[in-house]
């Protein structure tokens, strides 16, 4: 049984920041990727960042490149988006997600969707 627990959600101004956290529960698991995904109404599911978690890969979503960070805390299986210079294209739903039946560092990527195998419930994020 696996259990993602997100944190840090909220309403921010254009310009600011904001960090978004994900921890990953799980005996017998291997969190091969941890990820963020985020959906706005009316549009489709995109990738906005990744991390290889047994070494030190990430991908980003182009809209987010130089804005967003990425990092982790190994020894808890957690994750942390932050979210820099954020504008209201940013308003969304965001979702942790990882892959754990996936070793390889191209497991990670954010168009192999599918290989994200378990999802949070998503924590809303709001820039105006």
């Amino acid at each position: 049984h696996v259990q993602l627990v997100e944190s840090g959600g909220g309403s921010v101004q254009a310009g600011g920041s904001l960090r978004l956290s994900c921890t990953a529960y799980g005996d017998n698991y291997n969190f091969n990727c941890m990820g963020w995904f985020r959906q706005a109404p009316g549009k489709e599911r995109e990738g906005v960042a990744a991390v290889h978690t047994g070494g030190s890969s990430t991908y980003y979503g182009d809209a987010v490149k130089g804005r967003f960070t990425i990092s982790q805390e190994k020894s808890n299986n957690t994750v942390y988006l932050t979210m820099n210079n954020a504008q209201p294209e940013d308003t969304a739903m965001y979702y942790c997600a990882v892959v754990t039946y996936c070793r390889g560092e191209s497991c990670c990527r954010l168009s192999e969707l599918n290989r994200y195998s378990f999802w949070a419930r998503g924590t809303q994020v709001t820039v105006s």
